[in-house]
Order: C-alpha cells, then structure tokens, then sequence
C-alpha cells in the first residue's frame, strides 16, 4: 500500500444531467498529496478533442479569450470549500455547455505518483417543467371559520427527454418564512412537515393526486394556525450514474390566500359579587360568523382556583346539541338567542364564591345526516365573589367573681348583646383568650384558653390544658346568650387581660358551618394586691445547762405575714462538728412534722433510741423538741427550718415561704478519757494460704476507767489498691455487746474477729488469696458508762491504715503440677515400650526360609 500511494483527483461520476438556463456546481477535490496543505486546481472544457482554459485558482491569465467576459461576470466561478477542495460554478447554463469537464492540480510531490486531472461529461437537457394553480379567482382567496375544510389544487407536468422524477410540496407562509406543511417526494413517499404530524396521522391533512398531473392539499378542522399564504413547490430530480438521486431545478406558484374567523366563547360578565341569598346571573356568548347550519354544546363549570383544568373543575350544567339541560334544583341554564347561553343560580351561598367559566362545541351537520365537532372552546373565569349576610351583634365581658386573694375563685360572663339579624341558620360559639399585663411597652402576645368550633365541641389551649382537665377551670354556656369562664382557685399566674370573641356561623345547603363574623370583647383585668411573704422562726433552749444523759428541749415559735390561713411544716436539723466519722457532710435532718401534724424519723439512725426524739405542735404556731438520754456524740448546733403552707387548689396545700431559726448549740464539758486506735501486725506481708493477724489496739490518756465502765464498737475496713483511691470495704464488725457480723465473701478465704483484750481487738484473715491484698484500718467507737449509769458514745475514731500485702509461694505452686507431670510422663513412657514390644513380638513377625548350605571343609591356604 505504502508503494502504490499517490496523489488522486475525484469530480463526480458522470454524466451530469443539468437542465438549461440552472446553476450547476461541479465539485473538485484531491487527496494523497506532498507539500503544502493549500493546492491550486485547474478547469478545462471540451466538446470534441481540444480542451479550452476556463478558469484557475493560482492563475489570473490561465483563462481562454472565450470565457473571459462571462469569468469577469460572474457567470463562472471557482468557490473554494476546504484546502483540497473547490467547486466550479456555471450560472444559466445554456446547451453550448454541454461537454467534457476536466479538473487538474499542478504537482507539489516530491515523485509524479497517481493522478493529477479527472474528467466529468455534463449534459444540458431542455426545460420541460411547468408548475400552475387554479384558474378560478375564488380559490385565490378564502375566507374560512374555525373548524371549516378546504382543498387546493395546483398541477405540475415535466417533458424532459429524460428520466425524471417530481418532488411536490405544499407550504405556507403566516410570517416571514415559508414552512413545509406535507410532500410527496420523489421516491413515492409522503412527508408531513414539522409540526404537521399528529394531524397526518389522523387525517386532517391530506395530499392527493389527480388526473392531468394534479396535487390536491385537504385540510380538515381548519385552526388559526392555517391561515396564510399557500403555494406549491415543484422540484424535479434524476438519478446520477452513482444510483443517488439529484435536484436538477425548482419552481413553486402561490396557491391561495386563507383567512381564518375565530370562534370565541366569553362570558358576557366580568368579576361579579352578588349576596347571599341572592341569585346569580351569568351568560356565555359564542363568536362565530357561520351561516349554515350548526347547533351549540355549552357546559357550566365552577372551580375554587383560576388555573384550575376541566378535570379539576365541577361540572354545573350541561346542554347538549339538541337542546336537552341535565337536571339541577337550584341552577337553570337556558337558550336565550342562537348564540347566547345563559345560567343563572339560585339562592347562592358563601360556598359558591369562585370561578365559573364555560366551555361551548360547534357541531356541523354532515352529508350522511351525522354531526361533526368542528370546533371547541372555553372561555376564561370569572370570579364570583358571595358577601355573606352578617349578623349584627355586640359582645359585653364583665366578672361576676373577683379574686381577693391567692386560690379565690373568678368567673367571668361573655354576653351577646343588641343581637339583630339573627336567624335559625347562625350559631354562635365562644373563643377565651388570656393577655398578661407588663409594666413595661413590651408588647405581649395573647394565649388562648379554650375555643368551640361550630358543633360546640371545646378545644383546649396547651396554658390551661392540664388545669381544665383536673377541674380547676371550667367553661360552660349558662343560656343562649352567655357563656363562662370560672377559675376555681385563681394563682397569681393568672393575674393579667381576659378577653372572649364570639364567632357567628352560618349554615350551607350541604348542612356545614361556616364562620362568618368574630366579634371581640373589651379585655377584663384580674388583678389584686399582694406582698411578699415574710416567716420569722425564734428557737429557744429551755434548760440553760444540762449534762450528758439528760433530756435536751427546745421551741420553735413562729410567725407569718401576709399568709392567707398559714399552716406549718417543721424540720430539726443538726450541725455535728466535721470531726464526726457519721456524718462528713456536717448537717443532719432529725425529725419532721408536716403541715398535718404527721411526725416522721429523717436521717436518726440509732436504733437504741428510736423513741430519744420527739417533736410536737404546743400551739397553732409553737413547736417542742425534746432529745432524751443525751450522748455526747449529739453535741452540734440544733436549729429549726420551718416551711408555710397556704391553701391551694382542690383541698391542695401550696408551699409559700421557708424560714430558718437561729441555732442551739449542745456543748458537753467533760474530762473524760482520750481514746486513740492504731493497727498493728506482725508480718504484713505474707504467702498465699498462710493466716494474717492484724491487731487494733485502742490506747487511753487521762482519767482511767474501769474495763466495765467502757465498752468498744469495732469495724475492719479495706481498701483494694495500693493509694487510697477506691471505696472502702467493710470486712466485719464487733460491737460492744460481744456479737461479731461479716460481709458476704467472693473468695476461699475466711475472717474471724475477736477481743483478746479490753483494749485489742483481732482479725485473722485464714487461707489468703492474692484479693485480700489492699490498705486495712478499724474503725472504734467508744461507750463510756457515766456517774449515773447511762452509758454514753464517744465519736469515732479511725486508725491509720497498714498495708497488707500477699506474695506467691513458687515452689509450692509448682510442686504438685512438676510431680503429676513426671508420673504421667513415665506411666506414658512405659506404655509406649509395652505396645511396640507386642507389636514387633506378635503383630508384625515374619518367618524367613533359610537355604541349606552344604558342610565343606575349609581349604588350606596353601591350595587356595
């Protein structure tokens, strides 16, 4: 391929059948050719043998004397179309040009390899094309109405001496370009123009052929859109010797002129309000200029919304072609001349504001007594506006109950007044609202309470929801013209603006409410004066001076102030000094008395003295505490945290204010014995299943007692980690009557506790585990017994922690895993011998035949 390449030079295949007094255009091209892209080309023509010079791309003198006057007109022409390719123009072609037609480009290749001219031959046939329209002056200009048919005729001959073929097509002008409407093409087929497809299909463009070489165009339910100029454009093509098909000329001759009448449907009425009650009136009028025979489909349709479609919309009324309305109580529709309809609506309602419109057909009668639709139009709506007949009425708010004082009782009584107008068909229901009242220029917005809708059903607002539910407000209608509002007990929450609104409704033909009128109420203004709450608690300590084991008393007097009905809640609290191990937070609720006089223990935990405290109401406002047996563990400050009560809602009791009396403090002198505790052990760090003792040994200074004058509570607590970062966890405990308590165990190992003596205390810890590791202490609390015999506490004492800690012993953990190892390994060992000795004894034996040898004697080394 790459030796026979070249440079090569196309026109097209010929001969060129052209037809005289057309433009022809011989195309001209080369390919496979060396140096620049730009090449220049040549034109010749022959009729016999010798070529003439017509024209050249790079040579202004190439053309011959005989073609210089039409070149320097135009008539001749090179037209270049890319850097290889150019195209030879002839206008009005005559039969002299009728020839041989050579194209050559000049060499720009390195080597002379392919071809440098290609030839065409061109014939010139005569013109045998005529194209006319029809003679008759009416058919130059029509005048249709909307949905008429028309046809046009135009006929087109050709006699050219060759084989030709006629491409027909029908346009039309309505601007300023012409547009196809539907062709017959040379090949036989029928080609609708854009746009034109969906009405070929169904027949209402047509394209017929006649005799004496006529086309005919129908056109059926005629539109605005078909008006226009129409002409027809003939072309008439031949078949090149390479089988595709080319135009060899055109021509086209305007047909007609069709103007096309519009039919309009309007409604003879803009935007209508009528009242209700009244009727409406409406008329559709159709716009057409037809003579003939036609008869009118007109149909009502009424919709809520301008831009709703014909499915959307209600149908109203119909009326046929022939006259016949469907059937309707309260809307009539009626023929009142041939092009006029009109509807008219009795007793209209607020429901029947909207949009009425409405939607006329034209039927023409055709040959075989059948009627034809041929036109269908909808006006556009109309908006019809119904003024609802409002009744006259006023709206007069007053409060029948004003609140005095917190939880009194308001009602308020909306009452309709000067009511006119007022017919069966209007319901009135009742709207409360809620506005609280600032000092400020705030602009506050407004709270509904409860509303009723038009069957009287309430519905509550989210401020007074739960309230309405448990009672404690309540709506009612006392008559026909008043309705209340009653708060059983008024907070100061509800101090502020109360305004009703009363709605009227009025009843439809379907048996619905609508609301027509709200009506608003002056606002009433709930309010009365109030001061701020004052409590005032005095505590007083009845016996100036007192010892441990006697009876402590004091009393609570308390006094109030702008409480409505006060009752009284009392609490004794004490403040222990932060040195007592009971208690680290430092106050302690005792006992209570509510506003009931119900007596409840808090927070006293010494179940020794369950009956030591006692509190009581001596007045409606003195209260009396009394602690018996004291201890010296009860030294603190004693004071009285009283909380008053008035009353609430619903026999509910609302807490007002809290007071705190002044303290009493319990401070006993005493010079007992100091007890100190320590913990002590002799080997703190031990093996796994080895026994560990830990001693508590509680020390005395000053006064000596009697070992039977006192007695010793004892705990055992551990911490599990080495820094004292974890809650403490309580081992056991002694107290001091001898019986001994422990805490549920998760391990093997097991407490014992026990007194060795008056002042040590033992805990052994048998069989320890590596758990029982951690920070151990006690904690002792000492009972002296006094001068009176009353045994009295002492606070508690804490002993420093000692740290215990648990080591593995190695060769006992592994001695008995080693020697059960050992035994296994030799048991196994000897098994092992004992099945390969049987197997190799009995299992896998063999009997081998040993072949007999003859006894010979040795030979004598000399005779070897």
């Amino acid at each position: 391929l790459a030796f026979c390449r070249g440079r090569i030079v196309r026109v097209p295949k010929g001969p060129l059948i052209r037809v005289v007094g057309t433009e022809v255009v011989i195309p001209c091209n080369v390919s496979d050719y060396d140096g620049p892209s730009e090449q220049n080309f040549d034109w010749e023509f022959s009729q016999e043998t010798d070529f003439l010079r017509i024209v050249s791309t790079w040579d202004p003198t190439f053309t011959s004397e005989e073609y210089q006057k039409r070149v320097g007109r135009g008539d001749i022409k090179l037209r270049r179309s890319s850097n290889d390719a150019v195209e030879l123009v002839i206008r009005n072609i005559q039969p002299t040009d009728q020839g041989r037609y050579k194209c050559s480009t000049p060499s720009t290749d390195a080597t002379v390899q392919g071809n440098y001219d290609a030839e065409v031959q061109v014939k010139v046939i005569s013109d045998g094309l005529s194209v006319s329209g029809s003679k008759a002056r009416s058919s130059s200009s029509l005048r249709l109405s909307e949905g008429d048919s028309f046809r046009l005729r135009c006929s087109a001959i050709t006699t050219s001496p060759e084989h030709t073929h006629l491409h027909v097509t029908w346009q039309i002008k309505n601007g300023s370009t012409w547009r196809d409407i539907l062709s017959l093409t040379h090949e036989g087929k029928f080609q609708p123009g854009p746009g034109y497809e969906e009405r070929y299909r169904t027949g209402d463009i047509r394209l017929d052929t006649g005799a004496n070489d006529t086309y005919r165009l129908s056109v059926s339910q005629a539109s605005s859109v078909d008006a226009g100029a129409y002409r027809c454009l003939v072309s008439e093509w031949v078949r090149g010797a390479d089988g595709s098909w080319q135009k060899i000329q055109e021509k086209s001759v305007e047909i007609a002129s069709v103007s096309i009448q519009r039919t309009d449907v309007v409604i003879s009425t803009s935007n209508v309000s009528v009242t209700e009650r009244d009727s409406l009136d409406l008329t559709c009028n159709i716009t057409t200029d037809r003579s003939g025979v036609f008869q009118a489909e007109v149909m009502w349709y009424f919709s809520a919304s301008p831009d709703d479609t014909l499915s959307d919309a209600q149908l109203l009324l119909s009326m046929g072609r022939d006259s016949v309305v469907s059937d309707s109580t309260l809307i009539s529709l009626s023929h009142v001349d041939r092009n006029s309809y009109r509807l008219l609506v009795r007793d209209v309602a607020v429901e029947d504001s909207g949009y009425y419109f409405c939607e006329a057909a034209i039927w023409v009668p055709l040959h075989n007594g059948s009627w034809h639709k041929v036109v269908e139009r909808t006006s556009a709506p109309v908006s019809v506006v119904v003024t609802a007949l409002e009744p006259d009425y006023e709206v007069f708010l007053n409060a029948s109950k004003t609140p005095k004082f917190s939880d009194d009782p308001t009602e308020l009584n909306c009452r309709i007044t000067n009511a006119q107008d007022t017919e069966a068909n209007i319901r009135f229901t009742v709207s409360w609202y809620y506005r609280q009242r600032l000092r400020s220029d705030d602009v506050v917005t407004k709270e509904l309470l409860a509303t009723m809708d038009a069957d009287w059903t309430l519905l509550l607002g989210d401020r007074s929801r739960e309230r309405i539910q448990n009672g404690e407000i309540i709506f009612s209608k006392k008559s026909a013209d008043t309705f209340s509002l009653r708060i059983q007990w008024t907070s100061e929450s509800d101090r502020g603006d109360y305004f009703c609104v009363i709605s009227a409704w009025n009843r439809h033909r379907n048996n619905s409410w609508v609301k027509s009128k709200d009506v608003t109420s002056a606002s009433v203004n709930i309010f009365w004066a109030t001061q701020d709450y004052t409590l005032t608690v005095e505590a007083v300590k009845l016996k100036p001076f007192f010892v441990a084991g006697h009876t402590f008393e004091m009393t609570c007097k308390v006094s109030s102030k702008n409480i409505k009905t006060p009752r009284y809640s009392v609490l004794i609290t004490a403040e222990k000094p932060l040195t007592d191990q009971s208690n680290p937070n430092g106050t302690t609720r005792i006992i209570s008395l509510n506003q009931d006089s119900v007596v409840r223990l808090e927070d006293w935990t010494d179940q020794t003295r369950v009956d030591g405290v006692v509190l009581e109401k001596v007045q409606e406002n003195e209260f009396r505490y009394r602690m018996y047996q004291t201890q010296i563990s009860d030294a603190g400050l004693y004071r009285c945290v009283v909380t008053a009560w008035s009353p609430g809602g619903g026999g509910m009791w609302r807490e007002a204010v809290n007071g705190l009396s002044n303290p009493i403090q319990i401070d006993f002198q005493t010079s007992g014995p100091v007890f100190n505790v320590s913990v002590h052990s002799d080997s703190p760090t031990i093996y796994q299943g080895e026994v560990a003792d830990l001693l508590c040994i509680v020390t005395m200074e000053g006064m000596a007692l009697e070992p039977d004058d006192m007695s010793f509570d004892v705990s055992w607590f551990a911490v599990r980690s080495f820094a004292l970062d974890r809650e403490p966890i309580l081992l056991a405990s002694l107290d001091r009557r001898g019986i001994v308590m422990q805490s549920r165990r998760n391990g093997s190992s097991d407490l014992s506790l026990e007194r060795i003596s008056p002042l040590e205390f033992r805990l052994r810890v048998h069989g320890c585990e590596d758990h029982d590791f951690g920070n151990h202490y006690c904690v002792v609390t000492p009972w002296v017994r006094s001068a009176t015999g009353v045994w009295q506490r002492e606070p508690d004492i804490k002993a420093k922690p000692i740290f215990l800690s648990v080591k593995m012993d190695v060769l006992n953990a592994f001695k008995y895993p080693l020697l059960i190892g050992i035994g296994l390994a030799t048991v196994i060992g000897l098994l092992s011998c004992l099945i390969g000795y049987c197997s190799s004894r009995w299992c896998c034996k063999k009997e081998v035949q040993e072949t007999r040898r003859e006894r010979r004697r040795l030979m004598s080394m000399e005779m070897d």
